[in-house]
């Protein structure tokens, strides 16, 4: 994957002042089995080591459910991107749909909103790496017991978070062929472990009875749980790397079919394999334990590694240490390439210092995006110190980004019928509002005060954007603010709703569950209609369509 970035810096970097559009030659592009390779290499990493444990927890033998809703959430909002993804084959797509169709502002919401969860993502691979170093049981291992408390990194277990952020950025900073050598055999390797782990647990402690034999049972704390696990517990950014093969458009051979074919086998593969871990863990805990303690009171901190150990699987356990060094490892070291993939693209649309784009023309990468990365990583998980709370900053940061996906696609059929569409998606304007209520939802199941806490980070990019509209003179202010105020006031409203939700979602309880959920509905379909309406034709749209033609040109040939 990185030596996929290396080659697209080099190329960017040759042709950013000519206008030109980087798109590589047939023989260079990847075929489809990597491209799944490559996004599922980034699905699984440390959300299948922690998600089960944390939904169960909070939703019980029904935290099965959130995973198929927290997939189906993220397989609709994907649909409405495989469209974009076939027009716009380029790398760092996912950076600018957003400006292609409501002008500069919104694609710096849309960017913004998205960097923020990539430069978390960064950290939360370190903390996974880190909390199951924190319970190795050998004796010589004593002095990684005081990384992790309660649940959170301590300041000794902050140290070595740095350490591991440092090591993801430098892997990238120079470029490591090496490895990206073996990246189908270190994701071959990550889908193993998994299913090795699924056919041990399974035949050693299997408990089918942990589901519970009624619907009181089954929800021992309700229903309203089942979505709130769906964000909080990590379920929505176990998914969310579907996104590494829209960001790879550029790259992959055949857009039209491969990357449509791309996102659904890797979606599907990951989503089988969680559900399946899901279930596995449910069935493998013991009834004594759970008539002890209930699912609220189970504490790992490595959750399958504690969970071998308790059931006498002693080589697993090791197996599963080591896991949670590759797993999150490689979705790291990944993940800083996207993340300086990311804000390249932003430097690149001159709304952050120019000097943070700037290309290292021996190595091809953006070293000083990678650096800055590497810092506000170390920022963010001083803050959020616990691997639930980054994983629903993740899943709020992105899911706001992908909110603009849906009203992009839809708007581009508006004002520009003309271009050409390797793939034109069937019934968008039924599953184009379905997917921004079902994102929109999903945001508002992460509670109570991460949903502001995940927005003011994204207004924190506002002054920047504003300064350098201020340096280019206000070049049609005007009309990018109309065209992006629906999002402006979109951002307004989750945030008053999740303050004025329901207790089960950590509001004031002003509005009662489930009517919190219509609420949502109503209003987010009114900001959807308002966005689809309220397009402009700026100079991005422009180069949208010379990128359109000449992406479809090499395509037919």
């Amino acid at each position: 994957m990185i030596k996929q970035v290396k080659t697209c810096y080099n190329v960017a970097a040759q042709t950013r002042h000519k206008g030109a559009y980087a798109i590589k030659t047939e023989s260079h592009k990847i075929s489809l089995f990597q491209t799944v390779m490559l996004a599922l290499g980034s699905l699984i990493g440390s959300g299948w080591l922690f998600g089960s444990w944390e939904a169960s927890k909070i939703a019980g033998p029904a935290s099965i459910i959130s995973w198929i809703i927290g997939g189906a959430v993220i397989g609709i909002i994907a649909y409405t991107y495989i469209e974009l993804g076939a027009m716009f084959p380029q790398s760092g797509a996912m950076s600018k749909y957003a400006q292609y169709s409501h002008g500069p502002l919104l694609g710096f919401i849309a960017a913004w909103a998205n960097w923020v969860s990539l430069v978390t993502l960064i950290p939360i691979e370190a903390v996974a790496a880190v909390q199951y170093m924190s319970t190795w049981p050998w004796k010589w291992a004593n002095w990684t017991h005081q990384f992790i408390d309660n649940g959170s990194v301590t300041t000794e277990g902050l140290l070595l978070v740095f350490v591991f952020i440092i090591i993801f950025t430098l892997l990238n900073y120079w470029s490591v062929t090496l490895l990206t050598r073996f990246t189908s055999l270190i994701s071959i390797f990550k889908i193993g472990v998994p299913l090795l782990t699924i056919i041990m647990m399974t035949m050693t402690s299997f408990h089918p009875g942990n589901y519970g034999n009624s619907l009181s049972t089954f929800m021992p704390y309700g229903s309203a749980p089942i979505f709130a696990a769906t964000t909080v517990s990590g379920i929505i950014f176990s998914f969310d790397a579907f996104q590494t093969v829209i960001n790879m458009g550029g790259e992959v051979r055949d857009p039209k079919r491969n990357i449509g074919r791309g996102i659904a086998l890797s979606l599907t593969i990951s989503g089988v394999i969680y559900i399946v871990l899901q279930s596995t863990y449910i069935t493998s805990i013991s009834p004594d334990l759970l008539a002890k303690v209930d699912w609220h009171g189970i504490t790992f901190n490595s959750p399958f590694a504690d969970l071998a150990i308790m059931l006498g699987i002693y080589w697993l356990s090791v197996l599963l240490y080591m896991d949670a060094f590759v797993s999150p490892f490689g979705t790291g070291v990944s993940f800083v390439a996207s993340t300086g993939r990311a804000l390249y693209a932003m430097a690149s649309n001159h709304h952050v210092p120019a000097f943070i784009g700037k290309v290292n023309m021996k190595y091809g990468i953006p070293q000083k995006a990678i650096l800055v990365n590497m810092f506000l990583s170390m920022v963010m998980v001083s803050i959020f110190r616990t691997w639930g709370t980054l994983a629903s900053v993740i899943s709020t940061s992105t899911l706001i980004a992908y909110l603009t996906g849906p009203v992009t696609v839809v708007s581009l059929r508006k004002m520009a019928p003309k271009f050409k569409r390797p793939v034109t998606l069937a019934a968008i304007n039924f599953w184009a509002p379905l997917a921004f209520v079902l994102a929109s939802l999903a945001t508002y199941w992460a509670m109570w005060p991460t949903t502001i806490e995940v927005i003011l980070v994204i207004l924190l990019g506002f002054p920047l954007y504003f300064y350098y509209e201020w340096k280019s003179g206000w070049t049609d202010f005007r009309k990018q603010l109309k065209s992006s105020a629906w999002m402006i006031g979109y951002l307004i409203f989750i945030s008053i709703a999740s303050y004025i939700g329901s207790h089960e979602f950590n509001g004031q309880d002003w509005i009662k569950y489930p009517y919190d959920f219509v609420l949502v509905i109503v209003v987010s379909l009114v900001f959807y209609y308002w966005g689809i309406r309220t397009y402009y034709h700026s100079r991005y749209f422009d180069e949208a369509q010379a990128l359109n033609e000449r992406a479809v040109q090499l395509d037919e040939k």
